[in-house]
């Protein structure tokens, strides 16, 4: 929904170009729309937050009240007001965002909308609890569902990798505020975000925690405790200097059509860290993370999974519980307490590190 018919008309071409989705209608504002809603029966609705009568939060917060499991995507602004304003609609209940096309030709406008909108209305359409054969690039003999095990002894953490997209800013914001204020490693995230979009979202999570949170910068020392977000738009790696750990940005190639890749930072942790990796792959749409989990395992490292249950779209966890290579499968109510209880293992009270 969008008060420009220019958008919804943009936004419509595109859904065209799907045969499984179907435009069941449009409106000029929120009021209009919430009206409409028990007619037209929709399976998702796309929603702008500047609307003339009722602007995009108040439908919003309908919305939910009256469906709350319609999924719901942001049509953004890519703008740093439109950045923290989608950020609190995400937190009030919207499942993801789209970013609307920057200028150009309305061909590229339309080739835009296509490629961001198509996947993300299939993915928050479809059962959480996929079935099928192993995802594409999983690793030669993995396992078609993963082992499950859950309170095993772990082993000594060096530093959390954490990868994550939709859905990926409510799951953070549920697991940091959980880790103490003497959490003894660094955490490095990787959450699919445009710039701006990342900045807004390190400091909203570091007011809601005890660990200081922030883009990360190249060049950057890891300290124990921090809380380091990639960039949008850039890659982020970790490389050994003596004694040192930094952080080092870069903007390579996409991979798994993402810039910044978890596979770009799980394999660099692998390869710093070794055994001392604990990689947690968060609700997401896609299979990033994938590769990268599998060289943490190859490296002697850990890999923990969200369960579909509570992940807003289970694409991410799903391609690795799948290939065999998560140890635990836990929701996300469960996820912060199992992370510290890994991490702090060995560190308190004078207990032998596994």
């Amino acid at each position: 929904m969008d008060d420009a018919a220019t958008a919804r008309r943009l936004v419509c071409l595109a859904l065209a170009s799907d045969p499984a989705l179907e435009v069941v209608g449009t409106a000029a504002n929120g009021r209009q729309a919430l009206d409409r809603l028990d007619s037209l029966r929709p399976d998702a609705v796309i929603l702008d937050l500047e609307m003339p009568v009722l602007d995009g939060f108040q439908t919003l917060a309908e919305l939910r009240r009256l469906h709350p499991r319609l999924p719901v995507v942001i049509f953004s602004s890519l703008t740093a007001r439109a950045a923290a304003a989608t950020l609190d609609a995400l937190a009030l209940g919207a499942n993801d965002y789209v970013t609307k096309p920057r200028g150009g030709s309305f061909e590229a406008s339309l080739r835009h909308a296509r490629e961001e909108l198509v996947p993300r209305l299939r993915a928050l359409c479809a059962p959480r609890h996929l079935a099928g054969a192993p995802p594409a690039g999983a690793p030669p003999g993995s396992a078609p569902i993963a082992r499950v095990r859950r309170g095993g002894r772990p082993s000594h953490v060096e530093v959390v990798a954490i990868a994550t997209s939709t859905g990926g800013p409510n799951a953070l914001a549920a697991i940091l505020p959980q880790l103490p204020a003497d959490f003894p490693v660094p955490i490095l995230i990787v959450q699919h975000m445009p710039p701006l979009f990342t900045a807004h979202l390190a400091e909203r999570l570091a007011a809601r925690c005890a660990l200081p949170v922030a883009e990360g910068v190249a060049g950057e020392i890891l300290r124990p405790g921090a809380v380091r977000i990639a960039p949008g738009d850039w890659h982020m790696e970790v490389r050994r200097a003596g004694v040192e750990v930094r952080l080092e940005l870069h903007q390579g190639p996409l991979e798994n059509s993402c810039r910044p890749s978890a596979d770009v930072l799980l394999r660099s942790v692998a390869e710093v860290y070794g055994s001392g990796v604990l990689a947690v792959v968060l609700t997401g749409m896609g299979q990033d993370g994938l590769r990268g989990s599998a060289e943490v395992l190859r490296a002697g490292g850990r890999v923990v999974a969200q369960d579909a249950d509570s992940s807003a779209v289970w694409g991410m966890p799903r391609a690795v519980v799948r290939a065999g290579l998560a140890e635990a499968v836990l929701p996300l109510g469960e996820i912060g307490p199992e992370i510290a209880r890994r991490a702090l293992h060995g560190r308190r009270g004078g207990e032998a590190a596994a």
